[in-house]
């Protein structure tokens, strides 16, 4: 195990104004009525309409400081947690600080990105430097616009997917209190690597080589069966040794919160790995896969209505492109 004395110690959310039910998207995409519900599980997602990714991270950031009684010279460093980026150069967490205000200058501002699971990789990146006392209180905020790279041919993707913005502030538990992250587990498997994926817009295939004839690199592309596959086959024994490394079981858990990545892959989680119905929070059909947001607004949800009281053990867990699985056992 590796015990880190770090606590999560408030969070806010954005979801943008745009508001699609899963009867918009029929039309949008031309398919029967009924087939977006059916096929997603997501009853209404949000889009933005004039929203970036940092107005919308910064909206999250200022509900998690207010929630928090904190000023932002009180935070130590600002990461950005995204799949998705407002643009390549500067970084998006260099964007939030600017949307955020000039009384944030001078906190050190970097990304981390692993997709799907970027929250969880800074939170457990962040927390060993907690945990040193090279910061004491952080912001970690995961902001994602994917509505403007869905390809609307591949029309399951298309009909996944939302918008909006979480964050969390994660600072140093006292020696008194019982919160801390107990252990965490991450396994990239790269045989994977195409399963999801964006092509277009890095240094291989550069933006200024988009045209009629390659859009669709520029576009999200995603075999979600085949990632499926792939996850079913994995998940039950990375879990099996998450859980054991911390010497504990399922149903010692007071909440499960995974990646909303698809209602498909959450009956996997429930059937593969013994999740029960009630510990499992499951926020797809009013928010639908928010990329790397979903945990942290699980996670938001959860502390915000309650569900989740200090001393409960709670897990996060997910995948991500590349093909990436990741664990986090919180005592909450």
């Amino acid at each position: 195990m590796h015990n880190r004395q770090v606590k999560l110690l408030a969070s806010g959310k954005y979801l943008p104004r745009r508001k699609l039910t899963s009867a918009d998207m029929d039309r949008l995409l031309g398919v029967p009525d009924g087939w977006v519900q059916k096929k997603s599980d997501v009853v209404v997602r949000h889009f933005i309409e004039d929203e970036t990714a940092s107005y919308m991270g910064a909206q999250a950031a200022r509900e998690a400081m207010r929630q928090a009684g904190l000023r932002p010279g009180d935070i130590d460093c600002i990461v950005c947690a995204s799949g998705t980026q407002e643009q390549p150069i500067p970084c998006n967490a260099a964007l939030l600080q600017k949307e955020l205000g000039p009384e944030w200058s001078g906190i050190p501002a970097f990304d981390m990105n692993s997709t799907c699971l970027s929250f969880l990789v800074a939170l457990d990146v962040i927390s060993y430097m907690i945990e040193a006392s090279r910061y004491r209180r952080v912001l970690i905020v995961s902001s994602e616009i994917a509505s403007t790279g869905l390809n609307w041919q591949d029309k399951q993707s298309a009909a996944l997917f939302g918008d909006g913005a979480a964050a969390v502030i994660a600072v140093r538990a006292e020696e008194t209190e019982s919160s801390r992250i107990a252990h965490t587990a991450i396994r990239t498997y790269a045989d994977g690597a195409e399963l999801s994926e964006i092509r277009g817009g890095g240094s291989r295939l550069h933006a200024t080589a988009c045209n009629g004839d390659n859009r669709e690199d520029f576009l999200f592309r995603m075999d979600g069966q085949a990632i499926y596959r792939m996850a079913s086959k994995l998940l039950p024994d990375f879990t099996k040794e998450l859980l054991d490394a911390a010497g504990t079981r399922m149903a010692d858990f007071r909440l499960v919160i995974p990646h909303q990545g698809s209602a498909m892959a959450m009956r996997l989680l429930r059937r593969k790995l013994g999740i029960a119905e009630e510990q499992l929070l499951y926020i797809t059909p009013n928010h639908g896969n928010t990329i790397a947001a979903s945990i942290p607004m699980g996670l938001h949800e959860a502390m915000t209505q309650g569900r989740i009281r200090r001393g409960d053990r709670i897990l996060l867990l997910g995948t991500s492109a590349g093909m990436t699985l990741g664990g986090m056992i919180i005592d909450y």
